[in-house]
Order: structure tokens, then sequence, then C-alpha cells
């Protein structure tokens, strides 16, 4: 089993910042891709960056720019740092790690949410 902690979550005004961290923990073998989500009030949830084990990053058109993904192997975390944040980033943040475990089996788990609202 794999669990996954978020932290890094909070009220900004426009213009500011934040950083979103997701570490996870259990029976992890190696990790392969790292993502960030968004899921805004009555919208669907939407890919915002990912990381592959390799370190290649995609991010959505709506954040390329202003926000980096990163990844730290040793503890097997990933942080979304968020820069130049506006109204619309208001949202509910998920990270998801695809872990391979023990037995070679891929697993994604999925973080609990960090709620983020940007003030105008």
């Amino acid at each position: 089993q794999v669990t996954l902690v978020e932290s890094g979550g909070g009220l900004v005004q426009a213009g500011g910042s934040l950083r979103l961290s997701c570490a996870a923990s259990g029976s992890i073998r190696r990790i392969n891709n790292m993502d960030w989500y968004r899921q805004a009030p009555g919208k669907q949830r939407e890919l915002v960056a990912t990381i592959t084990a390799a370190y290649i990053t995609q991010y959505a058109d709506s954040v390329q720019g202003r926000f980096t993904i990163s990844r730290d192997n040793t503890k097997n975390a990933t942080y979304l740092q968020m820069y130049s944040l506006k109204p619309e980033d208001t949202a509910d943040y998920y990270c998801a790690v695809t872990v391979i475990n023990s037995w070679g089996l891929a697993i994604t788990y999925w973080g609990q949410g960090a709620q983020v609202t940007v003030s105008s």
C-alpha cells in the first residue's frame, strides 16, 4: 500500500506564489510519472503538469511559463511551484503518482487534495 500526503495549499492574492508538495510512502520499488491535476468547482479535473522518471516535463497551456513541476526521488516527492497566480487557478489540486510496487505492478495513487484560492 502507498500513501500520498499533500501540503502547501492556501489563499493568495493574484500575482502571488504558492508551492505544493506531495510525498509518497509505502511499498515503492520505483516511481514512474508524477502528475499534478486540478479541479475547479463545477469543472472536470484537468492535468496541469507531469514529470516523467527521466525528468521530462509537460504543462497545460494555461500554466505554461508560470508553474514548475519537480521531483526528488530521494524523498519520493513531487512539487508544484506556482507563480503569477490568477483567480482562474483557483481549484483543488491533486497529485497522482504511478508507482511500481514490489510485484512489478504499476499502480497510480492519488493525494488527498490541496485547496488553492486566488483572490483578485
